[in-house]
C-alpha cells in the first residue's frame, strides 16, 4: 500500500520506528554473544554500534532485522514486538557490506525488488524507483548492472533498494567497509545528506569506523564482549568518556594514572602525576582521594616555553611522524607514552628532544580507574 509524506511523519510521531532493546540476550550453545542488552533508539534518529570484532554490534543488529533468534528478551519497532516475526514482517531495510544485489539484474530491477516483493502495484513501483534511485544520484544509472557500477555505486544502489518500500527502520551493517577511503568518506556525506532528507527515518548503523559513527550519529553504543560498555551522544563519549574502554576506543585517548583526586572550584579536580600537580575536569564526580586516569585527546596537548605554566609536563620526543595534514609525535613523560596531534610544522621537534608539552584544565577530564568501571 502506498504512504505519503504525511503517514510517514505521524507513524515517527507516535513512535512507530522506535527500536528497543530489552534485556536482549543471543546464545548459540553455551555460548553468549550478546548479555542482556537494554537500548533505545528513539524515531529519526541515527545510533551507531561500535566495537571490536567479536563484540556482539552485529548480532544486535541482526536481532532487529530478524536473522538472529534473541534466547531472551525482546526486541520492539514502535509498539509491536517483533522478536518472533519473520524479517519481511518487521517493514525494515537493510543495507550490508557486500551490497548484495541481484547480478542479472539492472539497477531500476534492483531497487524494485523489494517492492514487488511487498505486493506494491506497478504504478506505484513506476513512481518510487526514479525517486530512490534520485535521492542517491544515481538516477543517470537506471539501465546498468551492478558489474558496470563501481563499489560506491554498487552502495548507493542498495541504500536505493532499501528505502524504496519505505521503511520505518534502515539497518546498515558495515556499510562502507568494503570501500577505498576516498570513496567512504565520500559516502559518508552522501548518508548525512540522505538523513537529512528523511528525518523520519531511524538509523541502527553498525560499524567498526569510530569516524562514521562520529559524524553520522546522534548517540553511539561502544560495545565489548558482547555487552554495551558505554552509551552517550557522540559529543557527550568524546568528551567524558565513562571508563577506560570508551576513552580508548573512541578517539584514541592518552590515558595517564594519577592519584589523590582534590575536587576544586567548577567541577574541576587537582590530582598528581608523579611529582606533578595537574588540574582537570572532574566530570564524573570521583571522590576525593581517588586514584584515577587523566584523559588527553592526543590535539589537546600543546607546546609551550613557560617554565611555570599550569599543567605542563617535561618530555622526551620518541617519534614524528608527517602524515599530510597532520603531524603525530610521541613523547614519554613521567614514565608514560604519550601521543600529540599537530598541523604540520615547518621545523618539528627532533626524536631525543627535551621539550615541555601542556593542556588546559577544561579540555581534559578525568575517568574511573577502577575495572569495574570499564
Amino acid at each position: 500500500m502506498k504512504t505519503g509524506p504525511g503517514t510517514e511523519a505521524k507513524t515517527a510521531a507516535t513512535g512507530g520506528s522506535r527500536i528497543g532493546f530489552e534485556d536482549v540476550s543471543v546464545t548459540y550453545g553455551n555460548l553468549t554473544v550478546l548479555h542482556s542488552l537494554t537500548l533505545t533508539v528513539n524515531p529519526g534518529e541515527v545510533v551507531a554500534l561500535i566495537g571490536p570484532s567479536g563484540s556482539g554490534k552485529t548480532t544486535a543488529l541482526r536481532a532487529v532485522a530478524g536473522f538472529v533468534r534473541p534466547s531472551s528478551g525482546r526486541i520492539m519497532i514502535g509498539e509491536r514486538n517483533v522478536t518472533h516475526l519473520a524479517p519481511y514482517d518487521r517493514k525494515i531495510g537493510m543495507v550490508v557490506q557486500n551490497y548484495a544485489l541481484f547480478p542479472h539484474m539492472r539497477v531500476d530491477e534492483n531497487v524494485a525488488f523489494g517492492l514487488r516483493a511487498h505486493g506494491a502495484r506497478e504504478d506505484v513501483i513506476r513512481q518510487r524507483v526514479p525517486e530512490c534511485l534520485a535521492m542517491v544520484g544515481m538516477s543517470a544509472y537506471a539501465r546498468r548492472f551492478p558489474r558496470e557500477l563501481s563499489g560506491g555505486q554498487q552502495q548507493r544502489v542498495a541504500i536505493a533498494r532499501a528505502l524504496a518500500p519505505r521503511p520505518q527502520v534502515l539497518l546498515l551493517d558495515e556499510p562502507l567497509s568494503a570501500l577505498d577511503a576516498q570513496i567512504r568518506r565520500a559516502m559518508i556525506d552522501e548518508i548525512a545528506k540522505l538523513h537529512t532528507s528523511l528525518p523520519n527515518l531511524t538509523v541502527l548503523y553498525v560499524t567498526h569506523d569510530q569516524s562514521e559513527a562520529l559524524t553520522l550519529a546522534n548517540h553511539i553504543g561502544i560495545m565489548r564482549d558482547g555487552k554495551l560498555r558505554a552509551f552517550g551522544t557522540s559529543q557527550s563519549l568524546f568528551r567524558n568518556p565513562p571508563n577506560r574502554f570508551a576513552a580508548e576506543f573512541l578517539g584514541r585517548a592518552n590515558l595517564m594514572p594519577v592519584k589523590d583526586l582534590q575536587p576544586t572550584e567548577n567541577g574541576h579536580a587537582r590530582v598528581s602525576f608523579g611529582d606533578t600537580f595537574l588540574f582537570a575536569r572532574n566530570h564524573h564526580r570521583l571522590a576525593g582521594g581517588s586514584d584515577c586516569l587523566l584523559c588527553v585527546r592526543p590535539h589537546d596537548f600543546r607546546f609551550t616555553r613557560a617554565t611555570s605554566e599550569p599543567n605542563a609536563l617535561k618530555a622526551t620526543v620518541l617519534s614524528v611522524q608527517w602524515q599530510g595534514d597532520v603531524q603525530n609525535i610521541t613523547f614519554e613523560t613521567g614514565g608514560h607514552t604519550v601521543r600529540m596531534t599537530t598541523p604540520p610544522m615547518a621545523d618539528p621537534p627532533q626524536a631525543g628532544e627535551s621539550v615541555r608539552i601542556h593542556f588546559e584544565p577544561g579540555d581534559v577530564t578525568l575517568v574511573p580507574e577502577d575495572p569495574a568501571h570499564g
